[in-house]
């Protein structure tokens, strides 16, 4: 029986919205910024700080900064002070809030590592969502960006998703044995949505029989 799914996107192509609708029409929990509230609830820092490391490798400033503190003398005095949120301290409270939401079941979970989190869990259906380059344009431009910002958004963001899921799970972006399936968005949010509760109806039949 299908108790959660997990959607991985692309920037842009609509993920976010999607998942609300399948977890609307469930009825489940949906687990997207919710979960970065979550997370920044348990990390004791703004959400905005998570919202920047999430999903990402800290960059090398960071890094270097980070290496320092930790090893210089004024660091080491200060270090029950020094509350570093990189994104390995970010990593490992995201494990823990989605391995509890997908205990609790009924759950759409929105990237965040969740398909590697939960790529062994026969009740989990994992999902990966793509679209054209200029369909995540346009939709990017429609919510008030503009078309350079847009270009940016959708090279930058997906170049940081990849080097994350690699450096942190040691898998190719997207790691396509892992998903049940793999939906181009162009085809409209709402028929996007009824393909995957069709694959949630059609995997559980597999599954009783």
């Amino acid at each position: 029986m299908v108790n959660i799914i997990t959607i991985e996107r692309e920037y842009g192509c609509g993920g976010g919205d999607i998942a609300k609708l399948v977890a609307n029409r469930l009825g489940w929990n949906l687990w997207d910024q919710r979960l970065t509230e979550e997370i920044s609830r348990l990390a004791h820092c703004p959400k905005a700080v998570v919202e920047a490391r999430e999903e990402k490798d800290d960059p090398l400033y960071y890094r270097l900064f980070k290496s320092f503190m930790r090893g210089s003398y004024e660091g080491a005095i200060n270090a029950p002070k020094l509350n570093l949120v990189d994104s390995e301290t970010i990593l490992r409270i995201t494990r823990r809030v989605v391995e509890h939401a997908a205990e609790k079941g009924e759950c759409v979970i929105v990237g965040r590592g969740s398909q590697q989190f939960l790529k062994n869990r026969p009740d989990t259906l994992r999902i990966f969502l793509y679209a054209p380059r200029e369909d995540k344009v346009r939709r990017l431009r429609g919510r008030g960006k503009s078309e350079k910002e847009a270009e940016e958004f959708v090279d930058s963001v997906d170049r940081e998703r990849a080097d994350f899921i690699q450096k942190y799970f040691s898998a190719e972006w997207p790691d396509r044995v892992i998903y049940h399936a793999m939906l181009n968005t162009a085809i409209g949010d709402e028929c996007t949505a009824n393909m995957i509760l069709s694959l949630v109806q059609t995997y559980e039949a597999r599954c009783i029989a």
